[in-house]
């Protein structure tokens, strides 16, 4: 959209799944409505790039969590895009001398064992944090700690019991073969995109609401935000008169950190298609490897919390570098030189997403539904951080943005 309108019925926050899902939702509604995007694409934490002319990387999300209930494959579906359901690289493909299949038996013992005591302890509803539950003396424990980092985003000692607990998850996952976040950026086609447009202030204190942005002031009668907590605790967006509840929910669900690495891999033939490399390492600090995905002559690494903060911090280059002195202590040095590096994403220092995906705190497993709560029939709330058991995912971020728009024609028709 090359200039902006004066004014709409309904304003939408953010194009990333929840502002689109919010805006289709609106679409054979009758009102005028613009979705607001600072960044220069639509997609938000969900990113395809062609790494190489024959890798694609999603660089956000990359799976169709609970597939048998994501919206997004009817949509895929609907769009042409090819869905692939290759089993997922955690639990049956492993490769490797690094991580023994009789350890990695054992390793998944501990991690069942600590889920249901996890299970166990919610029952009550009284919260904590999920280290806690770690069994005592576990050789296991470092490494299930690893896995709440790709998971959560961040380690057991800042995640939630009721949250974990609160989580769906069919154990049904697909991937998009283009990539999630063409298809993401695909379902945007549709809807009316104001790109490079921040905003900075949303001024709900006369009848319209006014909202600043860097192209200029709107006014809008509705305004749905999606924006990923981050922004909201970290008051970049600034509300007036200031709304403290939100903000305060928002800041006991931060987003974790989850990146990835995507190396380029020569021989690629001689490992498997759709592998899992990592080490039976007792340490939290440690990736886990994607051995090419889709079949691309690649290895995509995961990597998460603290040490996924460290390797940002330390520059570009850097979670590469790891992730070849890595794979190469698994496979041998003469892996070395069949690898390059490509891409990697850094979440927590892109400004307008300042992380990954949500997680409670311990003590706040409430805070969703406070954040998602609707203020004065005027303003909503959408995003992963307010879908009460898909949060972290695109389609609970999707769903969310749907259930805002509801609730915004509900209001619309009261008035």
């Amino acid at each position: 959209m090359s200039s902006l309108p004066s004014t709409v019925d309904v304003a939408i926050i953010g194009a990333g799944a929840a502002g689109l899902g919010a805006a289709h939702a609106l679409k054979e509604s009758g009102l005028t409505t613009i979705v607001l995007e600072a960044r220069d694409r639509v997609g938000g934490r969900a990113h395809t790039i062609q790494a190489s002319p024959d890798v694609v990387f999603d660089l956000g999300c990359g799976w169709l969590h609970s597939a048998d209930q994501n919206t997004f494959v009817a949509i895929a579906e609907q769009l042409d895009f090819e869905l692939d359901k290759t089993l997922p690289p955690w639990r049956e493909r492993a490769y490797g001398k690094a991580f023994p299949q009789a350890e990695r038996d054992e390793f998944v013992r501990a991690l069942d064992a600590f889920y249901d005591r996890i299970e166990q302890a919610a029952r009550s509803g009284k919260d904590s944090s999920a280290n806690r539950y770690l069994e005592p003396g576990n050789r296991w424990n470092p490494m299930i700690d690893a896995i709440s980092t790709y998971v959560n985003g961040s380690e057991l000692d800042r995640v939630s019991i009721l949250d974990v607990d609160a989580y769906e998850d069919t154990n049904i996952n697909w991937r998009v073969r283009r990539g999630y976040g063409a298809l993401v950026a695909a379902y945007g086609s549709e809807v009316p995109i104001a790109l490079n447009c921040a905003v900075n202030l949303i001024d709900h204190s006369a009848k319209r609401v006014r909202i600043e942005t860097s192209r200029g002031t709107i006014e809008a009668d509705k305004v749905i935000v999606t924006v990923p907590t981050n922004l909201i605790a970290d008051e970049a967006i600034r509300f007036h008169p200031a709304l403290p509840d939100k903000v305060d929910a928002a800041r006991g669900l931060p987003l974790g950190l989850a990146d990835k690495v995507m190396l380029a891999l020569d021989e690629a033939d001689a490992l498997p298609k759709d592998g899992n490399l990592r080490g039976a390492t007792m340490r939290t600090d440690m990736g886990t490897y994607h051995i090419r995905p889709f079949g691309q002559p690649c290895i995509e690494g995961f990597f998460g919390g603290r040490f996924a903060q460290q390797l940002e911090d330390a520059g570009d280059g850097a979670m590469a570098a790891h992730s070849i002195d890595e794979i190469v202590s698994f496979l041998g040095s003469d892996f070395r030189r069949k690898l390059k590096p490509l891409k990697e994403s850094r979440w927590s220092h892109d400004p307008f997403a300042r992380g990954s995906y949500s997680h409670a705190l311990p003590g706040h497993a409430g805070a969703r539904a406070v954040l998602a709560a609707p203020i004065d029939g005027r303003l909503f709330f959408a995003g992963e951080a307010t879908s009460p058991h898909f949060f972290s995912t695109a389609h609970g971020a999707r769903d969310s943005g749907e259930r805002a728009a509801k609730e915004a024609l509900a209001a619309s028709s009261k008035r």
